[in-house]
């Protein structure tokens, strides 16, 4: 009923950028939270950035100043702009959402993931 379709992941030098997008899409009554988590291989999955209820922002401290998450309700997208990007920040990005679909009924929804690669 719900989809998350994420794109612009891919490979970039370090101190360079790149900007993700993720776009909801099917049954949305409204959006609680919709933000970015990612993996690296061998690490636990953690919150990059995200939106909750009433419009707070939340950063990894290990992106800030670095990252900026923005949206555009009227497409139910969501962006990840990564400025100064490190090696450290390689991994699979998620787009992650809590979607309510009637008054009544929510869940969590994850997008299939977009590989983001910093490397020289």
């Amino acid at each position: 009923q719900v989809q998350l379709v994420e794109s612009g992941g891919g490979l970039v030098q370090p101190g360079g950028s790149l900007t993700l997008s993720c776009a909801a899409s099917g049954r949305i009554f409204s959006i609680n939270r919709m933000g970015w988590y990612r993996q690296a291989p061998g690490k636990q999955r953690e919150l990059v950035a995200d939106f909750t209820t009433g419009g707070r922002l939340n950063y990894a401290d290990s992106v800030k100043g670095r990252f900026t998450i923005s949206r555009d309700n009227a497409k139910n997208t969501v962006y990840l702009q990564m400025n100064s990007l490190k090696p450290e920040d390689t991994a699979v990005y998620h787009c992650s959402a809590h979607i309510r679909t009637t008054y009544w009924s929510s869940s969590d929804y994850w997008g299939q993931g977009t590989q983001v690669t910093v490397s020289s």
